[in-house]
């Protein structure tokens, strides 16, 4: 473990001297928010909360920490789910919430130009006024675009968009050293050497600091319709699946609810769900430029669906209905955490036609361990969000109990050939799981990479493959 320097007055002296007195906090003047993520579980304050408002100021902070080897977190709005962001060795966390302007939109090119601290939801409420469309779209919408980056995060359109790398044209980054280095650019195609860009990708701030980013964007499809079916069972709706990906007319989204999930969304939000009858759900979205367009490929789709054994097909296509659905799916996540005194969540990744055989585990994994477990996702591209949930049981209890259903479910990842995580990352709490699944060799490169770009691991160490 590196030797870690405790940070002191000289310190604190020098970020006032570079920030001024109102953007340094130490001790109990740091809010108890910056020493954990969404989830929890892990829980660690910095030595030193910084607001930084520039990339010179993040250069300068960490060609300091670099020379007396203090280690540093970057921080955006803190919604992850595995740790990532918590200062595990203490040091500097630089929040970058303040770097929040857009600064550039490029309609020839199609690209917009951002600060890494600009929230999900504002990209997309400002292109769309510029009849733009920036299609990742992670459940989470007060992620920062930083954030997102570093976890390569995907949602619900992936299926037929792509997830956050294939919108990265460029980036500014920061490295360990202090040196602020270009990856990318406006261009559409570049094969000019390694692809230091799409590495940062994914990377969970360990390997740089992003500070500035170039999105691509594309025309705003003119409609969009959703498809809500009701299926007898979870095998049925998920084996629908792979038809509905043959037909060529591909969803935006599949998602797939079960029936308990939206029982707890209706209590969390006070409102109902269009249907609450049967044992799950998929739910489609389709976009496109005309309504004729649309209509042919949700017809399509629903008599495929009908065909499948779905019980019905709710179109959803005014804003009341949209609402009511989509706010639905948007408070899983919450709904569920209202209903218990904690959870843990296993965001993995298998092939399509296997969601069903993983779900159907877990619900053994249930009586098994008699722990309650529940689950949705993305059935379009395989990856699922399974919480375990604590309940009344005590925290040996619980932890023992989590420990054993998770190298559980992670084993049957395993075996159908699916990886640990889709899209939250492996952070801090997710190494063990990733370290089981990859061989030696592929962990040992991983590192070689971290200590290329790296060499004191002072950036968000303890992290990933560490």
């Amino acid at each position: 473990m590196n030797n870690y320097k405790a940070l002191d007055a000289k310190d604190r002296e020098f970020l006032v001297s570079l920030l001024g007195e109102e953007r340094v906090y130490t001790g109990e003047t740091i809010s108890e928010d910056f020493s954990h993520d969404e989830l929890g579980g892990i829980s660690q304050r910095p030595e030193v909360l910084v607001n930084v408002l520039s990339t010179d100021e993040v250069s300068k902070i960490m060609s300091y920490a670099y020379e007396n080897n203090i280690p540093v977190v970057a921080r955006g709005s803190g919604t992850g789910l595995v740790g990532a962001s918590v200062p595990i060795f203490g040091g500097i966390m630089l929040n970058m919430c303040g770097m929040n302007k857009i600064l550039e939109l490029d309609e020839e090119n199609l690209t917009l130009t951002l600060e890494p601290g600009v929230l999900l939801m504002e990209i997309s409420k400002y292109v769309e006024e510029h009849d733009l469309f920036y299609p990742p779209d992670p459940g989470e919408k007060s992620a920062t675009i930083a954030g997102n980056i570093n976890t390569n995060a995907g949602g619900m359109r992936a299926v037929k968009y792509g997830v956050t790398r294939d919108y990265i044209r460029g980036l500014e980054i920061v490295l360990p050293t202090g040196k602020v280095i270009n990856l990318g650019g406006k261009v559409v195609k570049n094969s000019s050497g390694y692809s230091v860009k799409d590495l940062i990708c994914g990377s969970e701030g360990t390997l740089g600091i992003v500070t500035k980013v170039i999105l691509k964007l594309i025309p705003l499809p003119k409609k969009a319709i959703s498809l809500l079916l009701p299926f007898p069972d979870l095998d049925s709706a998920i084996s629908t699946v792979p038809k509905i990906i043959k037909s060529k007319s591909i969803p935006t989204a599949i998602e797939f609810m079960q029936r308990e999930v939206i029982l707890a969304a209706e209590e969390f939000l006070g409102k109902k769900f269009p249907d609450n009858t049967s044992d799950a759900y998929l739910l489609l979205t389709f976009d496109g430029n005309s309504t004729e367009e649309l209509e042919s490929d949700y017809e399509k789709v629903a008599n495929i669906c009908l065909e499948e054994g779905a019980l019905d097909a709710f179109i959803i296509d005014t804003d009341e209905r949209k609402e009511a659905v989509w706010s639905a799916r948007g408070a899983f996540l919450e709904a569920v955490k209202a209903t218990t005194t904690d959870m843990d969540e296993c965001d993995v990744v298998v092939p399509r036609n296997k969601v069903a055989e993983f779900i159907k585990y877990t619900d053994l994994l249930q009586e098994q361990f008699n722990v309650r477990i529940r689950s949705f996702g993305h059935a379009g591209d395989g990856n699922l969000h399974v919480y375990v949930l604590k309940d009344a049981l005590t925290d040996a209890e619980w932890k023992e109990k989590l420990d054993e259903v998770f190298a559980a479910m992670y084993k049957k990842s395993r075996e159908l050939e699916g990886l640990v995580s889709g899209e939250h990352g492996i952070g801090y709490a997710k190494k063990g799981y990733m370290f089981d699944q990859y061989e030696p060799e592929y962990v040992e490169l991983m590192r070689n990479i971290k200590l290329a770009f790296d060499p004191k691991n002072i950036l968000n160490p303890g992290k990933v493959c560490e």
